[in-house]
């Protein structure tokens, strides 16, 4: 790489004043806004004005308006699939102070713990007991949970086995790493790269966290930058919502999507959008500088949906079941389930670790696949297109021109079938099996249906893990 493009690369690409100038602006009139969703509807995104002038919507009427639309273009790429995953944090120690943190360094009365092997293998049991298939691995930012420990936990995960059933994908959320260090986590087979900035205003940033190696806000920022360089195919962004004012948060995520665009040619697969949640000796999450209702919080996702129609919306288990229903329609894509947020809980072998945040969705992995079936959306523990090598600048290009559904649509039938025969309850199991009759009998395209037929009957008579 020419020194020149590095140096434009790591030119910093939030204007925190040009951002908020932008949202100084008189809402939003009716002519604009059927003007900016009628260019939503044809699925090329918008513009980070258009998405400036959807922040300003206050009233009801137009709300309604901005979710059905969003509504509309998430049906029209995803479907009504939902995707799983668990959350597995295999460590709680934490050099850093960030004020909104469970994990923080100061917090004394936090009970540590760094998993061994033995007790990752134990974790990861219980979570194939369960059902899951994709997890999404964590830990706090310590010398004791460094990379080499951090991929020897991901080795450790993938190797596990419960009755022929084993992790197929795992996700990774850990600090900022130098590019050595990211081409060692490539090599570990990783999915998805994820890394927060929690809040792209730099002054804020610099108060919240007030020591540790996370206080370096233009590391954390270009995070991406360096992990792509080092052949990372995917990688998710987030902001904490509740740091900052959620209108800037949000202009700088799409702000972050289009950087990444436009120097890798290949923006973000995922954008995460959790709100700060209580969380002991956490003297910011307990006290919000920015909260953010329920209302602020759906035009996040619908506006994030319209302007990154392709970029996957992750929904955690911080907000509560009706909430997560309500949301799916609106833009989120994946989900997390059955989570637990202390390192050994899923297992119950490190009694009272503590953990990062305070939970909104106790419902166990089935009883959430039950949800979905009652609103006719498909759970899917698809990981296809990591394993068929459909990541990066390969996925957008199946997924902007429509192709990518002939792949995740049949893969969520297949891992959502897997599930029902291996795991369901009977009600879950009755619900679904009906609802995968109804949506094979209503695929139009007759080679699909025959295919996707062909491979449901092989998974009934005990094949697994069979994917497009």
């Amino acid at each position: 790489m020419k020194t020149s493009q590095l140096v434009k690369k790591r030119t910093n690409f939030i204007n925190k004043k040009k951002l908020y100038q932008l949202l100084d602006q008189k809402p939003i009139s009716d002519s604009q806004t059927d003007q900016i969703f009628n260019k939503a509807l044809k699925l090329k995104g918008l513009s980070l004005s258009d998405a400036a002038k959807l922040l300003t919507i206050s009233d009801d009427e137009k709300l309604i308006k901005l979710l059905n639309c969003s509504s509309i273009v998430k049906n029209q790429i995803y479907g009504k699939r939902i995707v799983l995953f668990a959350p597995l944090y295999i460590a709680n120690k934490c050099s850093n102070n960030c004020l909104y943190c469970g994990f923080r360094k100061d917090n004394k009365d936090l009970k540590r713990a760094v998993l061994s092997s033995d007790e990752i293998k134990n974790e990861v049991t219980s979570l194939l007991k369960e059902g899951h298939k994709r997890i999404l691995m964590l830990t706090g930012e310590s010398k004791e949970s460094d990379i080499d420990y951090f991929i020897k936990a991901i080795d450790t995960a993938y190797s596990v086995r419960y009755n022929d059933s084993y992790i197929r994908r795992i996700n990774v959320e850990i600090a900022p790493l130098e590019i050595n260090d990211f081409k060692k986590l490539k090599e570990a087979k990783i999915g998805t790269y994820a890394c927060f900035q929690e809040t792209y205003d730099p002054e804020i940033y610099t108060k919240y966290h007030i020591s540790g190696p996370k206080s370096d806000y233009e590391k954390r920022l270009f995070v991406m930058d360096t992990a792509m360089e080092a052949g990372i195919d995917d990688v998710g962004i987030g902001a904490l919502f509740g740091l900052a004012d959620y209108r800037f948060e949000v202009l700088s995520l799409i702000e972050h999507a289009k950087h990444l665009e436009k120097v890798f040619g290949c923006g973000p697969h995922t954008v995460s959008v959790p709100r700060l949640e209580p969380a002991d000796n956490a003297p910011i999450a307990n006290n919000v500088p920015y909260p953010v209702n329920d209302a602020d919080f759906k035009k996040i996702i619908a506006v994030l949906r319209l302007t990154l129609p392709y970029t996957g919306i992750i929904l955690s288990t911080r907000e509560n079941e009706s909430l997560r229903t309500e949301l799916f329609n609106y833009g989120v894509s994946q989900i997390s389930a059955g989570s637990r947020t202390n390192p050994g809980a899923y297992s119950e072998q490190c009694k009272n670790s503590g953990s990062q945040f305070s939970l909104g969705d106790h419902r166990s992995l089935d009883e959430v696949i039950s949800g979905l079936i009652d609103i006719e959306h498909i759970p899917s523990f698809c990981t296809g297109c990591y394993r068929k090598g459909r990541v990066g600048n390969d996925f957008m290009d199946l997924a902007k021109p429509g192709l990518i559904k002939k792949f995740c649509f049949p893969n969520a039938i297949f891992t959502f079938n897997e599930y029902i025969e291996d795991y369901a309850q009977i009600e879950t199991k009755n619900k679904g099996l009906k609802l995968i009759k109804r949506l094979v009998n209503e695929e139009k395209n007759i080679n699909l249906k025959k295919r996707i037929t062909n491979v449901l009957d092989k998974i009934n008579n005990g094949e697994r893990d069979i994917y497009f």
